[in-house]
């Protein structure tokens, strides 16, 4: 196990595994300081769900497996179905979103986050049941990034030219760069002032509370994610808050069993009937039956054409 962040020691990650565990046991058997049995039944799935979230990315800043985020992902996922049921009868609103991503940065970053994990860990399934959650409350087709990180493996998205958050722009104009080389600088760039900008984040600046405190992680998984299904070269990018060894691990996908989808190279047949994209063009989602030889663009700026699995629908 090599941890991917430096702040992070191995005694921490021992000590919040250890700790993940008797909270779980100790909210089996006592409830959370509330006025109603809704609103600790609120409390009470936000807080698992924030609890497991930290465990995901305490797993991947210590250093454990990329394979191992899966299980946990799966279950995140639940989670937030769980959180969004519970808020939903506290405030009698159907459709409330589990995250406010409009007002609250710290919440958006949790969102996208939780969207590009689900991208780079190849889970459309994943993706499709978080974003509905989202989409539902509201959110559809009000964020380019938003709307940008889903619109290659989701289908009938949004082209919208507004956003949230002024942190994001970068990012944003990494996707729409007239160069290969200038979309690469907006990336770094993006990274350079990610940090920063969290200044009113509950998790900043954990990392200078010692081995007893809350750090789990920084990562700027939304990066890594544009870097993936944008084609854009993260070669020269080592800033820690960048996710490089998982944006590898989706370029160069393998299904763990027989019934999931690893990527096709250009030139190759088709591996199984449903919807691909490639990032060596833009708007290039589209089906495909198997057997069918998947395309080329020689034009592409971004190199080689590779296609990933989008799903059935």
């Amino acid at each position: 196990m090599k941890k991917r962040q430096k702040f992070y020691t191995e005694n921490q990650y021992r000590i919040f595994l250890q700790e993940y565990e008797e909270v779980l046991e100790f909210c089996k058997t006592n409830t959370f300081q509330s006025s109603s049995p809704e609103q600790e039944a609120s409390l009470r799935a936000r807080h698992l769900q924030d609890l497991l979230l930290d465990k995901i990315l305490a797993t991947y800043t210590a250093g454990e497996e990329i394979n191992t985020l899966i299980p946990l992902l799966e279950e995140l996922i639940e989670k937030y179905e769980i959180r969004q049921k519970k808020l939903a009868i506290y405030e009698q609103a159907p459709k409330i979103s589990p995250l406010a991503i409009d007002d609250w940065l710290d919440q958006y970053e949790e969102c996208v986050q939780v969207i590009s994990l689900c991208i780079l860990l190849h889970r459309p399934d994943l993706l499709k049941r978080f974003v509905i959650l989202m989409d539902e409350a509201g959110y559809a087709g009000d964020d380019t990034l938003y709307e940008d990180l889903l619109r290659k493996t989701l289908p009938n998205r949004y082209d919208v030219d507004q956003w949230y958050h002024d942190v994001y722009t970068p990012l944003i104009q990494a996707i729409y760069a007239d160069s290969k080389e200038k979309s690469s600088t907006l990336l770094n760039e993006y990274c350079k002032q990610w940090y920063p900008a969290f200044k009113q984040a509950p998790w900043h600046d954990t990392h200078l509370q010692g081995e007893d405190g809350s750090y789990v992680g920084y990562w700027a998984f939304e990066a890594g994610a544009i870097a993936f299904l944008y084609g854009i070269d993260d070669s020269k990018i080592d800033h820690m808050v960048y996710p490089k060894d998982l944006v590898e691990y989706a370029r160069n996908y393998q299904p763990t069993n027989a019934s999931q989808v690893a990527r096709v190279d250009s030139g190759q047949p088709c591996s199984m009937t449903g919807y691909w994209f490639t990032p060596a063009q833009e708007n290039s989602r589209r089906h495909f039956l198997k057997g069918e030889t998947m395309p080329s663009f020689s034009d592409s700026k971004w190199g080689e054409t590779i296609w990933y699995w989008s799903g059935e629908e």
